[in-house]
């Protein structure tokens, strides 16, 4: 006797695939029924020649133009639930770094952020006297056990199904306890209306872009969940020239720095990775690799700064030549 699925097994099946579609990452190689669904949906627009690098469901990177790439406004409520079955991790490669500031650059784009506006820091760090100093990215942690979230008397900071914590601005009061909370130092305070740039001129707000931002309220790194959405990588990832940063799913054990694609658990247990300030106990989600033989001399990091910067990274480093 022919074995057939109920309706209600049928319906199922096809909510399932429609959640694919629109949770999954959007693309990849090898995958030609990935590619075939984001290319209907923008069929009727036209190719730009213009590249972008997908991210897709089993880790790997396919090229895709940028006109089929459909980004998605998500609502307030919406980016409080987190993407479902992802649980968003990066890792970054202390030897790579030698203070490009690519990183902040990208960021700082992508979140039309004023100059002085950094949510990815650079410093400059040495363990002890008798150790060499290094160059250390540090972005928001987005800690598993988040004092920033415990803290916010109105709910604008919070902590997503995916591990992403973002703020809301639209129910920030400015009170600033969070900033207060962060060991971190993550969290930076919108003293000025930001300045919009063109490519973000026309967003509506989500807490998933933080564009635009408000004056009076806290901002801070948001982990792009809005790039996850459509597949892309953060642009602190791809603007990065050396592949400091990889970015990935911890559930699909896979992160990418746009040219390589590694297994997120075995690269932590092969380069000894570690999370800062790990004693806290707030869970970070951001891991480090050691400094272990580093790339470029510190020195390199010192290239287009004023004798001031560099006279101030020295100092919080311990350096005296």
């Amino acid at each position: 006797m022919e074995n057939r699925k109920s309706k209600e097994q049928q319906k199922d099946d096809k909510k399932s695939r429609r959640n694919f579609i629109k949770y999954g990452l959007a693309a990849s190689a090898g995958s030609v029924l990935a590619v075939s669904l984001l290319s209907a949906k923008s069929k009727e627009e036209t190719p730009t020649g213009e590249k972008v690098k997908l991210l897709g469901t089993d880790g790997k990177l396919v090229e895709v133009d940028k006109a089929h790439c459909c980004s998605h406004h998500v609502s307030n409520e919406e980016s409080r639930k987190g993407i479902g079955n992802k649980r968003m991790v990066m890792v970054i490669d202390l030897s790579k770094c030698r203070n490009a500031r690519k990183c902040i650059e990208g960021c700082q784009e992508m979140h039309s952020l004023a100059s002085d506006m950094e949510w990815i820091k650079i410093y400059l760090m040495r363990d002890n006297d008798d150790t060499g100093p290094y160059w250390f990215p540090k972005p928001c942690l987005h800690c598993d056990n988040p004092p920033c979230v415990k803290v916010c008397p109105v709910g604008a900071t919070y902590k997503r199904t995916d591990g992403i914590v973002l703020v809301d601005n639209e129910r920030c009061i400015g009170c600033k306890f969070c900033m207060a909370a962060c060991p971190y130092s993550s969290r930076v305070f919108n003293w000025k209306e930001p300045e919009v740039n063109i490519v973000n001129l026309d967003k509506k707000y989500s807490p998933e872009t933080s564009v635009p931002g408000k004056i009076g309220t806290v901002g801070k790194c948001d982990f792009c969940p809005d790039m996850v959405r459509q597949g892309k990588l953060p642009n602190c990832v791809t603007a990065c020239p050396n592949g400091v940063f990889y970015y990935g799913d911890k559930n699909l054990d896979t992160v990418t720095n746009g040219n390589e694609t590694l297994r997120f658990r075995k690269l932590l247990n092969d380069k000894t990775a570690y999370r800062f300030m790990e004693e806290l106990g707030t869970e970070p989600s951001v891991y480090y690799l050691p400094p272990v033989n580093r790339l470029f001399d510190y020195k390199v990091g010192f290239k287009d700064l004023s004798e001031e910067e560099i006279s101030l990274y020295k100092k919080e480093a311990r350096i005296k030549d």
